[in-house]
């Protein structure tokens, strides 16, 4: 009710260019689709679908250009990827890959930890963060109940909150890394696109020379600030790797599908990485697809999708040739509210842009006189930050994207400076229990109490926020291929 309220009281009082009366309209269905998805009132992939009724009613766009908005190259991105990785849980390629780091980095306490965090971190590079985070929880809870059987509950209590927290805070660090790690990073190449068509494409490689190094230094500071600040315990305690070496006997030698699905995966990563060139600063790498011409028309979402359709033409053994290694049953396992949930966003964006809301509220924001960018940077990682910890991230970074983007080029400065930090700090959210779905899924082991996560996560969101400044004045011109002072002739 208060969603359609305020919805009301904007479409009736808020009407700023008389000669466009859809830039009113427009404001009116952003207020509602906001509060909704903020308020979780009713179901977001629900919310996600009215722009598909009320645009056209609002005469701001044509039936049948909203309905692009939800299948487009993105959309068929996150599809393919996630097919793949649906194919890694079928085979448990990544619990037998999860398995190996741990067991490999070491048998101390703080190097176990490390282990754990690692290996989720590179997982959710490629999966869900939060199947991840479910994969690793029952491995964590066995070492900590060795432990605690060895120990003492007492005595192994901060050892077992730095293992929950590492496993949560690796999983949400490590999405970060890849565009397909995490929602909010495939809304907003999307949105960018809508918003600005001739804008050049972030690629996947181009998005791993800052993606990469970001999530490994946050990585490894995360495990530190846990294991020798935070959650203090003692250095000497050593953990049976027992329950890993358990683990992966029971799982035997490495099958065909397994060598299979690694073969495909580790392609997918090479085709992504290498599509385009990629810019190195002191060198450039170049990509394959310039080889031939008809790979230009080549994307992501393309590579994606191809990798996927050969894992459904592959039998699943030499032996049993009726089954695959991906069947029909794999598509009732997609998130199809997530799917829903992008188009919705990457309808609202075009609503942005074609009514005119865009450009109006950019000039709203000149009003706000000459503020320094890293303030103006600040302000935005911290707003986004900390409303992510109580609202879903994809519908946050959803809502305020086109509004930043039209702020920025406003002011004569690159969408992107403020699109790529408002994006990565959609995802750094670590105080509560509600801010992630990693963060969820441990708090629901019972070895953390909320206050524990909150202040743990209170001064890793601050250090993230600092981090995310530095990252985008480092690499913003090896991402974007400009410079600081430069405004884009495609954003004017």
């Amino acid at each position: 009710m208060t969603a359609l309220v305020a919805s009301l009281a904007v479409l009736l009082f808020y009407n700023p260019q008389p000669d466009h009366p859809e830039v009113g309209r427009m404001a009116a269905i952003a207020t509602l689709m906001a509060i909704l998805w903020i308020t979780d009132a009713v179901p977001l992939a629900a919310t996600a679908l009215i722009p598909i009724v009320a645009f056209p009613l609002a005469g701001i766009l044509e039936s049948n250009l909203i309905a692009k908005a939800y299948v487009n190259s993105i959309i068929f991105l996150f599809i393919g990827g996630f097919l793949i990785a649906l194919s890694m849980e079928r085979w448990n390629l990544h619990r037998r890959i999860a398995l190996n780091i741990i067991y490999a980095i070491g048998r101390r306490a703080d190097l176990l930890i490390l282990g754990f965090m690692v290996a989720c971190g590179f997982l959710s590079m490629w999966i869900s963060n939060t199947a991840t985070a479910v994969m690793m929880l029952p491995v964590g809870l066995a070492v900590i109940g060795k432990m605690e059987d060895e120990f003492g509950r007492e005595k192994a209590h901060s050892v077992a909150l730095a293992l929950m927290l590492g496993i949560a805070y690796g999983c949400t660090i490590g999405g970060v890394s890849t565009l397909v790690g995490t929602p909010p990073n495939l809304a907003f190449i999307r949105i960018i696109q809508e918003t600005f068509p001739e804008a050049p494409p972030i690629t996947f490689g181009n998005w791993l020379i800052m993606g990469v190094p970001y999530s490994m230094i946050l990585l490894a500071v995360t495990w530190f600030l846990l294991t020798h600040v935070l959650c203090r315990f003692d250095k000497t305690l050593t953990l049976d790797r027992s329950v890993i070496r358990s683990e992966l006997k029971q799982m035997g030698p490495i099958r065909f599908e397994e060598k299979v699905v690694l073969v495909v995966f580790a392609c997918t990563v090479f085709l992504w990485t290498f599509r385009r060139d990629l810019n190195l600063g002191a060198f450039t790498l170049p990509g394959w697809s310039s080889l031939w011409s008809g790979f230009k028309n080549v994307d992501d979402g393309t590579i994606a999708v191809a990798m996927a359709l050969i894992l459904f033409f592959l039998p699943a053994s030499r032996n049993e040739k009726a089954e695959r290694i991906l069947e029909m049953d794999v598509f009732g396992r997609l998130p199809w509210g997530i799917i829903l949930l992008f188009g919705g966003g990457f309808a609202l964006a075009s609503g942005f842009a074609s009514s005119g809301l865009s450009m109006h509220i950019g000039e709203s924001f000149r009003a706000l006189g000459d503020i320094p960018i890293p303030v103006l940077l600040l302000v935005i990682c911290l707003t986004v930050t900390f409303l992510t910890e109580l609202t879903s991230n994809v519908a946050t970074i959803t809502m305020l994207l086109p509004i930043l983007v039209a702020w920025a080029a406003s002011l004569g400065i690159h969408p992107l400076l403020f699109a790529i930090p408002a994006t990565i700090s959609a995802s750094m959210a670590f105080m509560m229990p509600v801010a992630t779905p990693p963060n969820a899924v441990v708090f629901g082991s019972q070895r953390i109490r909320i206050i524990e996560m909150a202040r743990t996560g209170l001064i890793l969101n601050l250090f993230a926020v600092g981090l995310t400044l530095l990252a985008v004045y480092v690499f913003f011109p090896l991402v974007t291929g400009a410079q600081f002072g430069e405004f884009p002739a495609w954003a004017k």
